[in-house]
C-alpha cells in the first residue's frame, strides 16, 4: 500500500501524459484508452456518487488520477477514497500526487487478494474506470460480483464504457441504467450504473 502525507493534484500536466503513454504501451489491455479521461466524464461519474451516504467508496484502475479529481470534487474526503491500480509505476505517482488517498497496487480481478489486510467498512459506491470491454464476459461479471460482495446494499457500482451497451447485461438481481453520454471525452464514453437489490 503507497501513502502519502503531503500533495497537490496535477490537473493534466505533460508528465501525466508521458505516464499514461507509458502505462499504455507497458499495458493496453489493463489502459484501454487513446487518452486520459476528460473533466466532463470525470463530473459525470463523480455525480452518480451520493457525499451524504456514509462509508468508503472504492476506485479501480484510477490511472493518473482523473476520475480521482472529479470524485474528490465532488466532496468525497481523501481519506474515504480506496484505489486499486495495477500500474506499480502509475500507482506510485497517483500517491504522490493525491494526499490521504489509499493506494493500493495490485489487481482488480483479484480483488480478495488486493485488499487482504485492510480492515474497511462496505463500500458505500465504487467506481471503475478499467476497460471492461477488453476481457471476457465471465471475467466482467466475476468482477463486479467480486465488488458486490463489499458493497452496501443497493450502493451503486458506476462504470464507464465505449461500447453502445453495457459491458455487463443485467441479470438476476443486478440491476444497469445508462446514467450519461458524454460526448467530451476521447472517444465518447457512456457512465452505467449497476446495482444488487
Amino acid at each position: 500500500m503507497l501513502v502519502r502525507p503531503q500533495s497537490s493534484p496535477d490537473t493534466g500536466s505533460f508528465a501525466e501524459g508521458l505516464r499514461f503513454l507509458r502505462a499504455l504501451i507497458a499495458h493496453p489491455r489493463e489502459i484501454g484508452a487513446v487518452a486520459p479521461s476528460s473533466g466532463a466524464l470525470a463530473r459525470a461519474v463523480a455525480a452518480q456518487i451520493d457525499p451524504a451516504q456514509p462509508g468508503p467508496i472504492l476506485e479501480l484502475g484510477p490511472g493518473t488520477g482523473a476520475l480521482t479529481r472529479g470524485i474528490l470534487a465532488r466532496g468525497i474526503t481523501p481519506s474515504r477514497l480506496t484505489v486499486i491500480e495495477y500500474d506499480a509505476v502509475l500507482a506510485k505517482s497517483f500517491a504522490a500526487k493525491f494526499a490521504g488517498v489509499r493506494v493500493i497496487n495490485g489487481d482488480a480481478f483479484d480483488l480478495a487478494k488486493a485488499l487482504d489486510g485492510h480492515a474497511l467498512q462496505p463500500f458505500a459506491a465504487a467506481v471503475s474506470g478499467i476497460p471492461l470491454l477488453n476481457y471476457p464476459p465471465e471475467k466482467r461479471r466475476a468482477l463486479l460480483g467480486a465488488v458486490f460482495e463489499r458493497m452496501t446494499p443497493g450502493a451503486p457500482f458506476i462504470q464507464f464504457s465505449y461500447g453502445l451497451h453495457p459491458p455487463v447485461p443485467s441479470s438476476n438481481g443486478v440491476s444497469v441504467k445508462l446514467a450519461a453520454f458524454v460526448w467530451r471525452n476521447l472517444p465518447p464514453a457512456r457512465v452505467w450504473i449497476y446495482r444488487r437489490q
